[in-house]
């Protein structure tokens, strides 16, 4: 059949199911917050996405997908945390500014 190559054998085991909807989620969630234009909404996305991608990195027990996705995680929540105290400041033309200066 075509699709039996294309798509993995999944598990009849609803854990693993359940573990591979989730890291499916993290993945749509992390695309679509690249397209997010507010960036507290962005920050919120990329932290739910990089935890579902966590989640599935201690399943499979990859210590270097543990460490890229953790690392998304602390980055976006520094982040919020910076625009929730009102410590990150940043214009929405602020490349363009920059790109006019020189």
């Amino acid at each position: 059949m075509l699709l039996e190559n294309l798509l993995p054998n999944l598990s009849t085991d609803i854990d693993t199911i359940i573990i591979h909807i989730i890291a499916m989620l993290g993945i749509i969630l992390l695309v679509y917050a690249i397209f997010l234009e507010t960036e507290k909404r962005q920050d919120v996305v990329f932290i739910i996405s990089g935890v579902c991608l966590f989640i599935y990195a201690l399943f499979i027990n990859n210590l270097i997908f543990m460490i890229a996705t953790g690392g998304l995680i602390l980055a976006a929540l520094v982040e919020f945390i910076e625009i929730l105290l009102g410590i990150h400041k940043d214009t929405k033309y602020g490349l363009k500014k920059l790109i006019r200066k020189k």
